[in-house]
């Protein structure tokens, strides 16, 4: 067997509307296709496929449980930022450190609407404003 990829993420929430808004607004992805479940959800796409799917739940435990982030690999850093602020949405920004993996990688974190962290990476060569 071989892993070659990330399937999808799977986001608990008790407001399904306000976390696929968020998710659209934020991120643009798309809702799409999602089988016949016996609960309540939604898939999210980019280029037909599902990444993240997310499930209704009268309560979500405390804590981030065995999620700690998702995490996904983006275009367009500047935008995502101005995206963030103008929901006055929190977010970190970090530079993974030259010398290593992934150097110079831009990683943008911040929080959906249930509490569960979401970074995106960008490429080195990304700027974070359009100055």
């Amino acid at each position: 067997m071989t892993i070659r990829g990330m399937d999808h993420f799977t986001v608990l929430t008790t407001d399904l509307d306000r976390t696929v808004a968020f998710y659209r607004e934020v991120l643009e992805l798309e809702t799409g296709p999602r089988p016949a479940f016996p609960f309540p959800g939604a898939w999210l796409y980019r280029d037909d496929v599902a990444l993240l799917h997310v499930i209704v739940q009268e309560t979500i435990p405390a804590g981030p449980g065995v999620l700690d982030h998702i995490a996904f690999r983006g275009a367009g850093l500047a935008a995502l930022i101005a995206r963030l602020e103008a929901r006055h949405l929190a977010y970190d920004l970090r530079r993974l450190p030259e010398g290593g993996p992934g150097a110079g990688v831009w990683q943008l974190f911040f929080h959906d609407p249930n509490g569960a962290r979401v970074e995106v990476d960008f490429a080195a060569d990304e700027r974070p404003t359009t100055v």
